[in-house]
């Protein structure tokens, strides 16, 4: 049952609980250690976060154990998980932009009290705000921060369907009463004033917001024959998300070239360009590319979230050894780091990962990169503009010239490119850079074909890093399956390890868009470039000669990398498949 306002008020306004801090009573009751709560506080105070979400986040203490803690010290109850749910009243009184702003989620409505669900029962200028805002009297629950912050994604995704349908059901009556019948002589003003009619700007925002509540990386926008369609890569799959009338491509287009600050009379070139978008949780970019095909144009946006971008390489999906590995060979004072791997696998936030952690006021630290995607403070990012001659050898040469500690070139594409890094590694300077390939070993291959000499690649390389990306089973609606030995035994397992550990896969969930996967995480293939390895690559051996002295001197291949986040029960056995092949 739940109760009146008379005891939440009493408990909450007692002095002794106002005038503590919540990392106080945590000290004082031999929850987190003094260093504990400084190292909090100094974060605290760079990015304003809830202090039990950082203690939290810093491996601390618990949640739960966290919430049941101060549901005992203020004296107020805690939520069931399975009733964090809101009755229809309460979202009426509290808005979606209340609950977000103060991180409070509304149970429901007795009488004139509102109960609402709250991760933090001692932020009593929340409390009060809402208790003015909603005119109720206000009763506390107490919820871990992460079924609350869920919580709040339902609803708001829920407001997002409603809203997406909405406006697409009154673009197609309006495509159905006024079909526009298009001439090869484009009217620019008409369609400047079409992409600035309500229904197809609320439809292009709905799309970009939609996207970035589903955690899309991108999203593509294409005309084809006779038919229009909006897909968004999820995970790294596409997802086809809705089909717009066709009669309105051209002003949907043009919208987003607008809000990229594009030319909308220039649809025979390809073009680039950038949205920011701002909201109560942050900013968000989008990387906007044009392309001109044969049915019209094709947008593709490219989410830049930095708050999604993951710069603590413990939590990228390294095996102890690999990262301890890693961590090596980029301390090294001198010498090239290379990580390969195709387009989209991550090698960039891995790189971002390792300049973060090298970040420190005692290093001069330079980037060139195509494009810049994230910006990392204290650290020097050039744009490379090939068109103006700023080539990424260009930008190396330059570098040198910059007194450098650390150099980052976002790929290595030519001889050019290659030799100067190969020279910069080799003149006392910590290279970091990416190739295209398919493993660590092949590496070696393909720098001596750039026509880099063997000696050189041997003194300069201190380790190659191989790595993909893997979807992680969604904990939400993950079950265990039952696979043959022979599966198993197929897939790279040994036979001995069968039946030690549990296979999963997801059944799909509202949580995960019914796809069965949420996030992803990296599989590596580390090879520190040993004195073995070095003489292989002087005499000129093959990559498959490489590998197999790799894997004698303990390397983890891509595959096996994949078993044991299998065996983890974090991926499935269709992401091994899809990720990576057999040694």
């Amino acid at each position: 049952m739940m109760t009146g306002m008379g005891t939440q008020e009493k408990g909450l306004d007692r002095p002794s609980l106002k005038r503590s801090k919540i990392g106080q009573l945590l000290l004082d009751a031999g929850l987190i250690a003094p260093k504990d709560l400084e190292r909090a506080l100094q974060e605290q105070s760079r990015n304003g976060d809830r202090l039990g979400t950082i203690l939290i986040r810093q491996g601390v203490i618990d949640e739960k154990i966290l919430s049941e803690f101060l549901a005992k010290q203020f004296r107020v109850p805690m939520v069931n998980p399975a009733r964090l749910t809101a009755s229809k009243q309460a979202l009426e009184i509290v808005s979606p932009q209340v609950m977000q702003k103060y991180h409070v989620f509304p149970l429901g409505v007795v009488g004139s009290t509102l109960h609402v669900a709250v991760s933090d029962p001692g932020n009593l200028f929340a409390i009060d705000d809402l208790r003015f805002i909603t005119q109720k009297n206000i009763r506390v629950h107490v919820a871990p921060e992460s079924l609350i912050k869920k919580a709040l994604e339902s609803v708001q995704a829920a407001g997002t369907e409603e809203n997406l349908e909405a406006v697409m059901g009154m673009i197609r009556e309006e495509a159905d009463a006024e079909v526009m019948e298009e001439s090869p002589e484009i009217d620019l003003v008409h369609l400047e004033n079409a992409a600035g009619e309500a229904p197809v700007v609320k439809l292009v925002n709905l799309i970009l917001l939609d996207a970035i509540r589903k955690k899309a990386s991108d999203i593509h926008v294409e005309c084809y024959e006779k038919v229009m369609r909006v897909r968004y890569r999820i995970d790294g799959v596409l997802y086809e998300v809705m089909r717009p009338p066709y009669q309105l491509r051209n002003a949907i287009i043009s919208r987003l070239k607008i809000m990229s600050r594009l030319d909308i009379a220039e649809r025979r070139l390809p073009q680039d360009g950038r949205i920011k978008l701002k909201s109560k949780s942050g900013e968000m970019e989008f990387r906007v590319s044009v392309l001109p095909t044969l049915f019209g144009e094709k947008v593709v946006l490219r989410l830049l979230d930095k708050s999604n971008l993951q710069l603590d390489m413990t939590k990228l999906g390294f095996e102890p050894k690999q990262l301890d590995l890693f961590r090596e060979a980029i301390y090294r004072p001198y010498g090239m780091v290379l990580v390969t791997g195709p387009t989209g696998s991550g090698k960039t936030t891995t790189l971002y990962s390792a300049l973060s952690e090298l970040n420190k006021i005692s290093h001069n630290i330079s980037t060139a990169e195509d494009p810049v995607e994230f910006s990392l403070p204290g650290i020097n990012q050039v744009q490379v503009h090939e068109a103006i001659g700023l080539t990424f050898a260009a930008a190396l040469r330059s570098f040198l010239r910059q007194d450098p500690d650390i150099i980052m070139v976002g790929e290595i594409r030519d001889f050019e490119t290659a030799e100067t890094a190969i020279k910069a590694a080799l003149t006392g300077h910590l290279v970091l850079s990416t190739l295209h390939t398919n493993d660590a070993p092949s590496t070696v291959n393909r720098l001596l074909n750039m026509g880099i000499e063997p000696f050189l690649v041997a003194s300069a390389v201190n380790l190659v890093l191989a790595q993909r990306l893997a979807r992680r089973v969604c904990p939400e609606c993950r079950i265990a399956e039952d696979l043959p030995l022979e599966t198993l035994v197929d897939l790279g397992v040994r036979q001995e390890d069968v039946g030690t550990f549990t296979c999963y896969r997801g059944r799909g969930c509202p949580a995960c868009s019914n796809t069965g996967y949420r996030g992803r995480i990296a599989l590596y293939e580390v090879m520190p470039m040993t004195d073995e390895i070095r003489d292989l690559v002087l005499v000129g051996a093959s990559a498959s000669e490489i590998k197999r002295e790799a894997i004698r001197l303990g390397m983890l291949t891509l595959r096996q990398s994949a078993i044991n986040k299998l065996k983890q029960g974090i991926t499935s056995v269709e992401e091994v498949l899809r990720a990576t092949v057999r040694d």
